[in-house]
């Protein structure tokens, strides 16, 4: 199978033989960057010198080419590393380069070259490189976190490459590899099973191969290797990206009451012989892409339209779960994870905003570069919305599994889900008149029950159903979705029927005797 990886290598040797001058390389890591096309791409025989230049040291040889030659060229300052500008190193390439006193085939690794191309004279210093690069065979390497954006002035004179997180194989030799030399120092440490060895490079997936490193060593003992330890670690790092987060919580399918048609849906997909690597929750998406079009920065229809092209071209899939609050959309996300061992991955684009220019959406596309590594190219995108209408049609295209009603629970549903909570709380009593209500209410109304010692029904006092507060918005929120969406109660399309909704009785009062089934 030809991976991400060999494709990223290819591409670059195929750019450096054809003398592209200057290459953009996208990356998490980039000293294990520097040390792939230094030591791994090219050997001793491509005769490539190799120098590295960053704004503390400024330039370094970074093969043995390189260091010979580096030592000949007067690049200023101390020795050879002198030149810490910028501007400055750029431009005393050029200069070399220009007058051909650099040896031909020279590739230069130019450091965090986003934090210095916002500036206009760095844009245009980069761009003078290129006649004069190209001619000689050199090859200037801009180093940049994921996602970083070019000036547009270098857009059509530059190749961009990303770098691929690294693969299942390569953390699984980076797990053995750290066990191996961790035994030959302490033979007190056992052996790790081989299914603990494949657990452990799941909990690995989404890391840069320095971070893996680091996690594995931290979360080895004599006892053997810690699993959980992994995995809290993991968490952690994806967590510093914007915008992302792990769930940690512990629901499951059996929680769910109600909507059968959309859980067995689900499960189905969930099992599947491609199952997705990971669920990316955007939880109330409606409010999470309000002012798509309309907003004056255009930042967030920039970072839409962003997500919409991502999720085009990896193919991604995805599903929408619509519905009044507390219907159980969010809780049948939550639970899938749980259900394939999966992590949960909320994704929030609020929360990838920023306030430079050309920083959020940065953001966006450094968060889904961990998304696809962490569901190893196969994510799932479950979005969950209380109104549907401002949500662009190309956005609900995108969620190709179909789009599922989640209305507020019948007399059958709510019997069930009292049964479900009434149990967890170790509960007994009369069942307030629950017309009206949603899950999550009874769920509020049995856990406040249970930790006040008081009877349902005093509880109930306390309690203005969403089906009565918000009658009207719920009422046109069915009226839209009756025979457009899937019903997630039952097989089918939704069909409301507002005569039997008007009949239904209002009334507060009275009580039932809830019976569990046994």
């Amino acid at each position: 199978m030809y991976t991400a990886m060999e494709d990223f290598k290819d591409t670059f040797k195929a750019a450096k033989y054809v003398s592209t001058p200057i290459v953009v390389v996208q990356t998490s890591d980039p000293s294990s960057t520097l040390q792939l096309i230094a030591h791994e791409l090219f050997g001793p025989e491509d005769k490539f010198p190799m120098l590295y230049w960053d704004i503390v040291q400024g330039f370094k040889p970074c093969n043995e080419i390189g260091n010979s030659i580096a030592q000949q060229i007067q690049l200023g300052g101390e020795a050879y590393g002198g030149v810490k500008e910028p501007r400055e190193a750029l431009t005393k390439l050029h200069s070399l380069a220009s007058a051909k006193e650099l040896p031909r085939g020279m590739i230069i690794f130019f450091a965090n070259a986003h934090r210095y191309m916002s500036d206009a004279d760095v844009t245009q210093a980069i761009f003078n490189l290129r006649d004069s690069f190209a001619e000689e065979n050199h090859t200037i390497v801009l180093l940049t976190t994921p996602g970083a954006r070019l000036p547009v002035e270098l857009v059509d004179h530059t190749l961009v490459l990303e770098e691929p997180l690294p693969t299942r194989p390569d953390l699984r030799k980076v797990v053995e590899d750290i066990i191996q030399d961790t035994r030959s120092q302490n033979s007190q440490m056992p052996e790790v099973p081989a299914p603990q060895l494949e657990q452990a490079t799941d909990a690995l997936i989404g890391l840069t191969t320095f971070a893996a490193q680091q996690t594995t060593a931290m979360s080895l003992s004599l006892n053997g290797l810690n699993l959980q330890r992994l995995w809290a670690r993991k968490v952690k790092l994806i967590e510093q990206t914007p915008g992302l987060s792990v769930w940690k919580g512990g629901e499951s399918f059996a929680d769910i009451r109600g909507v059968d048609n959309a859980r067995d849906y689900l499960e189905l997909n969930l099992k599947c012989d491609e199952p997705p690597g990971a669920i990316v929750f955007l939880d109330e998406i409606d409010k999470q892409i309000a002012g798509h079009g309309t907003d004056s920065s255009g930042v967030k229809t920039e970072m839409t339209g962003t997500l919409l092209t991502w999720m085009q071209d990896k193919g991604a899939q995805g599903v929408i779960f619509l519905g009044p609050p507390g219907t159980a959309k969010s809780l049948t996300a939550k639970a899938s994870g749980n259900l394939i061992g999966k992590p949960v991955i909320p994704f929030n684009l609020t929360a990838m905003q920023a306030s430079r220019v050309g920083e959020s959406g940065q953001h966006l596309r450094t968060a889904l570069q961990v998304v696809d590594a962490v569901a190893q190219g196969r994510p799932l995108f479950i979005a969950t919305c209380n109104s549907i209408s401002v949500l662009p049609p190309e956005l609900r295209r995108r969620f190709k599994l179909g789009t599922f009603f989640f209305d507020l629970p019948d007399e059958n549903a709510r019997q069930l889900i009292w049964e479900l909570y009434l149990r967890k709380y170790n509960l007994s009593g009369d069942r307030p008149n629950d017309v009206d209500w949603s899950g999550d209410e009874i769920m509020n109304c049995c856990w406040n029950a249970h930790r006040m010692k008081v009877p349902l029904k005093q509880v109930a006092q306390y309690i203005v159903p969403v089906g009565v507060s918000a009658r009207e918005e719920i009422r046109q929120l069915r009226l839209q979705a009756s025979r457009k969406y899937i019903d997630a109660a039952k097989p089918g399309p939704y069909i409301f029927d507002d005569n039997k909704v008007a009949q239904r009785p209002q009334t507060r009062g009275g009580a039932r005797t809830v019976k569990l089934s046994s």
